[in-house]
């Protein structure tokens, strides 16, 4: 990308010299003034909209953007991006354009920076897809931006009980299962989300805005800061005034987002025992910065940094607990020695914001001599039914569950899965098998929270969930997404047939199909993949997308 400073900028393109007169002519159109025509130009990729609830109080926080933009010397352009809320959209056809909507965020922002030739960005937007398709673009651009997530929703609360949206999926099962009325679903999905803010656990949205301040994205403390909390309008101000620093100073992106800070959001990831989603987006994003990221990585960091908060949904802590105790700094300073050195847009080092933070609830953000886990919340499995790995949330999974071996119920397909689920055929001891759900094949790997917190709802205690799609950030359990290579491509999973015997060993971090190789490849011999029928998005999406292994990123 060019090259950025006060003299020569980006925008001088469209700006200067007479040639540039009609550009000029339509800027003042905008009431740009002459004065403003020498200053540095700030796009705002602003996720505002009244569909998603993490998104509705967007604009007020793009205002203060605005505002410290203006206050630091530059001139701000806003503009406008989709969203998904992946809760509206779970358990359709819906869910299937989620995950293909990442990479249209990060496209559309590309189109909008390049287009008007803006010397900085700042991307303001939260929730599943919308975060991390903010930062591919601003890796992919290598152009200084800045990152202020919206934060999270407070918890709902019913009968002194605090409530999050996981509470209101799972209750759908005892629903099922006859254990809760029809009228008390009712009085639970009335109380669980009280307003604006991404879910209030640490599931995909807020475990990525916790990685996008980890990775030096965005300023100390932004992450956890509850989307109410008056903390995050001043957060954005600064954030407005550091975009202009960052444009005068010439940090672009690529300075930021590095193997380095990577590895720093896997060890904050593994820390915190986040959402298996997150696998795929650190991925993505290294693939767009050119940083050599991969399944290894995590595995060895899983080794060597352990999981120290007990965060929702697999323990009790929500992300207003965590910003209590002191946010992601007070995560940074409690792993601090396992931290690389690494720049961020504070102008602050990574060590530095971690060495002035201080703890302060130890009993939601543990000394890592007495951990939850010994070993990081996530783990990334290989073997004979996932070769090109799989992953797995183990700080969500019941120590009983780390071992376990039963029987394959193979579904092509999570409706069908969902109907054998809510009809009480699944028995304690299956290994349910959802396949045909993967980036190519779903396509758009949708997320299954709906037959995840079905189980859960049911009481279920011994039955394990294997798919080549995704699993949501609020599923606990012993649930093993991301099978690679998928059914589509014709992966191993694609030949698993009714009563085989799957074995989990997550101490080993094993899955494994016991079927001799003879069988399989006489099934092989006789296998031929499921075709859908597909049309606009989706079927550019399927002929293009790569596989989970690799971050789902189109080729």
């Amino acid at each position: 990308m060019d090259s950025l400073s006060v003299r020569t900028m980006r925008s001088d393109l469209v700006k200067k010299g007479y040639p540039r007169a009609p550009n000029r002519a339509l800027l003042r159109a905008l009431g740009v003034t002459d004065r403003e025509m020498d200053l540095p130009f700030i796009g705002i990729a602003n996720a505002y909209n009244t569909v998603v609830p993490g998104h509705m109080h967007l604009r007020s926080i793009s205002e203060r953007v605005k505002e410290g933009i203006a206050a630091a010397g530059g001139v701000p352009f806003e503009f406008g991006v989709i969203g998904v809320c992946d809760g509206i959209a779970m358990g359709h056809e819906g869910m299937r354009y989620s995950l293909p909507s990442r990479e249209n965020i990060a496209d559309s922002i590309e189109v909008m920076v390049q287009a008007h030739r803006f010397d900085g960005l700042v991307c303001v937007g939260t929730c599943d897809k919308i975060v991390p398709g903010m930062l591919m673009a601003a890796a992919r651009l290598d152009i200084p931006a800045i990152m202020v997530t919206g934060g999270p929703m407070l918890p709902g609360s019913l009968g002194g009980r605090d409530l999050t949206l996981t509470d209101v999926f799972e209750a759908v099962g005892k629903v099922a299962a006859g254990t809760m009325g029809e009228d008390e679903l009712h009085g639970l999905e009335c109380a669980a989300m009280p307003g604006c803010g991404s879910c209030q656990g640490l599931y995909t949205a807020n475990t990525m805005a916790c990685m996008t301040e980890a990775m030096g994205m965005s300023l100390p403390g932004c992450a956890a800061i509850p989307a109410v909390d008056a903390a995050k309008l001043r957060v954005a101000r600064e954030s407005g005034e550091v975009a202009v620093r960052l444009v005068k100073e010439g940090v672009t992106s690529r300075r930021i987002i590095t193997l380095e800070s990577l590895r720093n959001a896997v060890r904050v990831d593994m820390a915190l025992g986040g959402s298996t989603n997150t696998v795929l987006h650190l991925m993505a994003i290294a693939a767009e910065a050119g940083v050599p990221l991969t399944l290894a990585d995590f595995n060895a960091i899983s080794d060597a940094v352990p999981h120290i908060s007990h965060m929702q949904p697999g323990g009790p802590h929500s992300m207003v607990a965590l910003h209590r105790a002191g946010g992601i700094p007070a995560v940074l300073h409690a792993i601090m020695e396992h931290l690389e050195e690494a720049p961020t847009v504070s102008g602050r080092s990574i060590r530095s914001i971690a060495a002035a933070a201080a703890v302060l609830d130890t009993s939601v953000i543990r000394p890592t001599e007495h951990p939850v886990h010994a070993a990081g919340g996530l783990k990334v499995l290989h073997g004979s039914l996932a070769p090109s790995g799989a992953v797995v949330k183990a700080a969500a999974v019941d120590d009983a569950m780390w071992r376990h071996t039963g029987p394959a119920r193979v579904f092509d397909g999570e409706d069908a899965a969902m109907k054998a689920i809510l009809g009480q055929k699944i028995r304690e001891g299956d290994v349910v098998v959802i396949r045909y759900e993967g980036p190519r094949g779903g396509p758009g790997m949708p997320e299954m929270l709906s037959p995840t917190a079905a189980l859960v709802g049911f009481g279920y205690r011994r039955v394990a969930l294997v798919t080549d799609g995704r699993f949501s950030g609020g599923t606990r359990g012993p649930c093993i997404g991301h099978v690679a290579p998928e059914a589509a491509a014709g992966g191993p999973i694609a030949l698993v047939r009714e009563g085989d015997r799957i074995a989990i060993d997550l101490h080993n971090r094993r899955l494994d199909l016991l079927v001799d190789e003879e069988t399989l490849k006489s099934r092989r011999y006789e296998w031929t993949p499921v075709k859908k029928s597909l049309s606009g998005i989706l079927s550019r999406y399927s002929a293009t997308v790569g596989g989970a292994e690799i971050g789902a990123v189109q080729r």
